[in-house]
């Protein structure tokens, strides 16, 4: 499908690029305007597949779309700001900033398409649509879709049978900010794979848990789905027992599902999470 490459500047001053697809029909089969997919770590607007083919079965039922770029996109890169260029990128990113983003996407979206617009989010992108809405509530989505955000959590990792390997990460991290270098880059391996600065891994993993959804759970005030793969929940400690762990918050506006056989970018099980996806949009959106 035929995309409008797009830009939108921060209330920081970040300029963030995206694509928005208009409807495929005048007709729009969902209770929603618009929605708003966010990747995650690592990743961009252009280059998540999983994202790709959700936004064309979206757009095909009558919604715009838009796949936006946050100032965490790609491993490293580079941010444009009226002062000149600024390095971010999922090495150096602030995930707090996160609110900043997503608000202003939220409303360029909102200008285009209409108010009702809803926000898909897939890995640290799905936690970044809990954390900015929690911390925003004026944000109002019409839903949220959390496509297998992890539990960036100290004390469940400490727990863990990763609990030995996770904590020589926080200790080098430690170490790196105690000598004055906070900024220096590490290559990690929990709870995945990537570079990453000694503060910004404290920032994220450290033991004061700022970013663990499970805590945003019962400010959640619009219908809110999480799905998550048997694989990932059986393979990777930032996802296991998530789903009994949402149900057990007793929020009425929030509920997950487990999908069969499937990984972290639902590999070979695409269609199945876009069924699901679009059936709970006609009923939630």
């Amino acid at each position: 499908m035929l995309v409008d490459l797009v830009q939108t500047t921060t209330r920081d001053d970040i300029r963030l690029d995206g694509a928005y697809q208009a409807p495929a029909t005048s007709t729009n089969s969902l209770p929603i305007d618009a929605l708003c997919l966010i990747h995650g770590t690592g990743s961009n607007f252009y280059s998540s597949s999983l994202l790709e083919i959700i936004a064309n079965r979206l757009a095909e039922l009558g919604a715009g779309v838009l796949r936006a770029n946050t100032r965490g996109h790609d491993g490293i890169s580079t941010a444009v700001t009226s002062r000149g260029g600024k390095r971010q990128g999922a090495a150096y990113e602030v995930v707090d900033d996160c609110r900043h983003d997503i608000a202003a996407w939220m409303a360029w979206l909102k200008e285009k398409a209409g108010p009702r617009i809803g926000l898909i989010g897939h890995s640290l992108g799905a936690v970044k649509c809990i954390y900015a809405l929690a911390h925003q509530p004026e944000l109002a989505p019409a839903c949220i879709v959390a496509i297998s955000p992890p539990r960036l959590s100290y004390s469940w990792f400490c727990e863990s049978a990763n609990r030995a390997n996770f904590l020589e990460h926080i200790a080098r991290a430690e170490r790196l900010v105690a000598e004055g270098n906070p900024a220096g880059l590490m290559e990690i391996t929990l709870p995945l794979p990537m570079l990453i600065t000694a503060a910004g891994y404290l920032e994220k993993y450290g033991a004061e848990e700022r970013y663990n959804f499970l805590n945003f759970l019962p400010a959640i005030r619009c219908p809110a789905l999480f799905t998550f793969g048997e694989l990932e929940i059986a393979g990777n400690m930032a996802f296991q027992g998530l789903p009994e762990a949402i149900a057990s918050s007793k929020n009425a506006n929030v509920a997950a599902q487990s999908v069969s056989a499937a990984d972290h970018f639902y590999t070979g099980v695409r269609p199945e999470i876009i069924a699901r996806l679009v059936q709970w949009l006609g009923g939630h959106g």
